[in-house]
């Protein structure tokens, strides 16, 4: 470890060694560590929350023109950069390579797409009712900005919380997850040389418990933006609210992917594997339950059961993979868990359920399926957040939609259906925040919207131009003759 590079954080315009490093370890080769990167300190953390408040008055009045140019010197560089940053990407985090490429232009993508949204910044210009008065309404920045974020997307989450938040005049102290800095850092280096003021972006990294409660508890924190538990999440709310900061929470998901008897099988079964397995599973928008009527009930789970034979599971940067490792050995040990618990529930299991040996000592999962399943098993309503997802049978359209809706949870639903009427039905009465038809549950675009409902999200959408709802406040102004 005496080699090992090391990652600072960065301060207000300086990059400031830890108080302590962590190694960041290679889910599909525990012998490559990555680097050692900086946990921060409570003083660090303290140290980048007043950067950005003393930095925030010159920023939130700037031009646009130079907002503009910096996002988007940081975006093409990203997507200049995207199959170097898209390596770093799979060995920290185990996603294949062309799934960490995709994320990389993702977050590319996002930073260019907020740079032209420092270009369209608009308000309303009103009468009054009252004679020779009139009305602006304009929106300015919220403030100083806590960003934290997780292990599963970790250079594209960063991306749509940083890029909204500097388009919009803000100033950011941004925490990424603990398991996975690698790309967090590198995302902070290109942006200390994109024209960015001293304070204005600043990166923490380290403990959750020293760095997310410290921003969730300062005064000077204006807004936190989260992405991670429910269990966290509604701590971070309740902190938040007691001191009438602004939240916004991204949290857990319970994906119904509803497969009807007059669905394309073929079609049905690559949008299932798709949803529940590809990214290892781990992702908030992952099918983890098929719901399927019983006309197509058993050639689904035979059709299932062959497809999955393909799967490739192996070394993230391995030509030909289709699944790489589980992110830690902490997750495996959760999806092994889940495991048990279907077995021990009655679910048959019809693919998978055991470890998978490849060439390289890693974290490998094989992707696993149950059916005979029932919806009050847990494995039904618990997000298990890994390749696992299991098979429920119903009779018809109307008890998979009532199957689909019975969960706390509300972030993406799918279905698979050639009816046009029960593809119009479900989009407006699925109680989730996204309606995937024909398409896999996971997998959105930069520039629209993207958030959930009931138990999954809290507080206003994140990406497109519905970020400006978070990240900043609304003012009336009266002008009289």
């Amino acid at each position: 470890m005496a080699d090992t590079k090391r990652f600072d954080n960065y301060i207000n315009g300086e990059w400031v060694a830890g108080s302590d490093y962590s190694a960041n370890i290679n889910p599909s080769e525990l012998t490559d560590t990555i680097g050692e990167y900086a946990k921060a300190d409570l003083a660090q953390v303290h140290a980048a929350i007043d950067a950005a408040r003393a930095a925030f008055p010159a920023w939130s009045t700037s031009g646009i023109q130079a907002r503009h140019d910096s996002l988007d010197k940081v975006g093409t560089e990203i997507l200049a950069r995207r199959e170097e940053l898209g390596t770093l990407l799979a060995r920290e985090e185990g996603k294949t390579l062309p799934e960490a490429i995709g994320e990389v232009t993702r977050a590319g993508n996002i930073f260019k797409f907020f740079a032209g949204e420092c270009l369209r910044l608009s308000g309303d210009y009103l009468p009054s009712v009252r004679p020779g008065v009139n009305v602006e309404v304009t929106r300015e920045a919220l403030g100083v900005v806590g960003l934290i974020t997780p292990w599963n997307f970790p250079i594209a989450i960063p991306a749509w919380k940083i890029a909204p938040a500097l388009a919009y005049g803000n100033c950011v102290v941004l925490k990424p997850a603990d398991l996975v800095p690698g790309c967090a850092w590198a995302l902070a280096e290109i942006i200390s040389r994109a024209g960015f003021p001293a304070g204005v972006f600043n990166l923490v990294m380290g403990s959750g418990r020293v760095i997310g409660d410290a921003l969730v508890q300062s005064p000077k924190v204006d807004g936190i933006s989260f992405t991670g538990s429910v269990g966290v999440g509604r701590q971070i709310a309740v902190n938040c609210v007691s001191r009438q900061a602004k939240v916004q929470l991204e949290m857990g998901g319970k994906n119904p992917q509803i497969i009807l008897d007059d669905a394309d099988l073929k079609q049905a079964v690559e949008l299932s594997v798709q949803s529940a397995f590809y990214s290892t599973g781990q992702r908030c928008t992952a099918s983890s339950r098929f719901i399927v009527t019983a006309g197509i009930h058993d050639k689904f789970v035979e059709a299932m059961a062959e497809r999955m034979k393909s799967i490739k599971v192996g070394h993230a940067l391995k030509t030909g993979t289709d699944i790489g490792p589980v992110v830690s050995q902490a997750q495996l040990e959760q999806d092994m868990k889940y495991i048990d618990i279907g077995q021990s529930e009655g679910a048959r299991l019809v693919s998978g359920g055991g470890l998978v040996t490849c060439d390289t000592e890693g974290y490998f999962l094989a992707p696993t399926l149950f059916a005979d399943s029932e919806a009050a098993m847990r494995i039904s309503r618990e997000e298990i957040f890994g390749p696992v997802a299991n098979i429920v049978r119903v009779a018809d359209y109307d008890a998979a939609l009532a199957m689909a809706n019975d969960t706390e949870f509300g972030l993406s639903a799918g279905i698979a259906t050639t009816s046009l009427k029960h593809a119009n039905h479900f989009k407006r009465h699925s109680q989730a925040g996204m309606v995937m038809v024909n398409l896999p549950t996971a997998g959105v675009d930069y520039h629209v919207p993207f958030g959930g409902r009931k138990g999954s999200s809290y507080g206003s959408r994140e990406q497109g131009r519905y970020a400006q709802e978070f990240y900043t406040v609304v003012k009336t102004s009266y002008i009289g003759s």
